[in-house]
């Protein structure tokens, strides 16, 4: 498909006076100038980014953005879930001051989750909060982390515990990019796509069942139509609860198992956040099903469909040496949807339909993975 043949489409997120667009669709980096510079006070722009997406795009978004005026300095920090760290993050910052980025100026996060989240924490701790614009560079980004305006780093005691809410002021979701990522990057992401049917959308997972295959080969027009559905999905739990205070919390289904495992794999490529989302929404309801909160087909179908886009579903899948099920029970423990000590997980009572179980038996749940650690042979 030609780059701009689909055209591009918005979705807002209406948060009143922090309300912004969304725009989704092909060569929006080399538009970048013309969609930014309304948002500038004075024509420049500073830019994070990593080192791999750097040598891919960095030159494109240059270029798009002196089309319309607009210069820009750029840091390129090292790839991987390690950036996101106190290291990096005063390395942000730091630089972002000698740059003398001003209150009224605009920060640009260029990359995948781990930079915007990084990007974005900067971004609202310098000098009290400064506006930023998020080009999400992933499948994953794209469809999760560059809406919402979670930011943060992790720490020693777990994933995304330091952070702050920060909208960004723009979101730019260029799926042309997408075509420069890995496959197993591209699947990683896809990840957080199918989340979206399973918490709360039985027709959007039926639409991915049937056309998921052709979008991971590359076509552009369901890719697009992916992104759409999944941003509109996750701007409207947004615009009805910004700082997770009760529904948002259903965005983070999977998630639990996903940043034990993380943890357990030392945040290594041995898995990638994308990879334990899915493992973690396939364990989500496989424990619903044990609860008897969910048919037997429920759990069966989700693997099912994770199996035919080549995709992690199990603890199996994760190469190299994993803790028992007591010590990823301490790890989950550790996630901040915690409360009072109490789990508090996203199960479901079918696809389409999850809900926040405030406190799960912890007997069953040690079962579950008791079994899947097991299967590991």
């Amino acid at each position: 498909m030609a780059v701009d043949s689909q055209p591009a489409q918005t979705v807002h997120v209406p948060l009143g006076n922090r309300a912004y667009d969304v725009r989704i669709g092909a060569g929006l980096l080399r538009r970048a100038g013309a969609e930014i510079a309304p948002l500038l006070a004075r024509p420049r722009v500073a830019v994070l980014t990593d080192e791999t997406v750097a040598r891919h795009h960095l030159d494109t978004l240059r270029r798009g953005l002196a089309d319309a005026g607009v210069a820009m300095e750029a840091l390129a920090l090292p790839p991987g879930e390690g950036t996101k760290s106190w290291a990096q993050l005063a390395r942000a910052v730091e630089w972002l001051l000698e740059q003398r980025v001003e209150r009224r100026d605009m920060v640009v996060a260029l990359g995948g989750g781990v930079i915007g989240d990084l990007a974005g924490f900067a971004a609202a701790i310098l000098r009290r909060g400064v506006g930023f614009v998020q080009i999400p560079t992933t499948l994953l980004a794209q469809v999760d982390s560059s809406v919402g305006g979670k930011t943060g780093i992790n720490t020693e005691q777990g994933k995304n515990l330091v952070g702050a809410f920060h909208q960004p002021r723009l979101v730019l979701a260029d799926v042309a990019v997408l075509e420069t990522l890995p496959a197993r990057d591209f699947r990683a992401g896809y990840g957080e796509v199918v989340k979206y049917g399973l918490l709360g959308d039985a027709a959007f997972f039926a639409w991915l069942e049937e056309n998921g295959p052709a979008l991971a080969r590359g076509d552009a027009a369901l890719r697009q139509a992916a992104v759409c559905r999944a941003v509109q999905m996750k701007a409207d739990i947004v615009a009805r609860d910004e700082t997770e205070a009760g529904e948002r919390a259903l965005l983070n289904l999977g998630h639990t198992f996903c940043h034990a495992l993380e943890a357990a794999t030392g945040y290594s490529d041995r898995l990638l956040h994308g990879e334990g989302v899915a493992i973690g929404c396939a364990l989500a309801f496989e424990l619903s099903q044990r609860l008897g909160l969910c048919a037997q087909e429920a759990p069966s179908r989700v693997r099912a469909h994770l199996r035919a886009m080549g995709m992690k579903t199990d603890l199996a899948d994760i190469p190299g040496p994993l803790p028992d099920a007591e010590g990823l029970i301490a790890l989950m423990a550790q996630d901040k949807k915690v409360q009072d000590g109490r789990l508090r997980l996203i199960l479901a009572r079918g696809i389409g339909q999850a809900f926040i179980a405030e406190d799960t038996d912890r007997d069953t749940l040690r079962a579950v993975l008791e079994e899947a650690l097991a299967a590991r042979g």
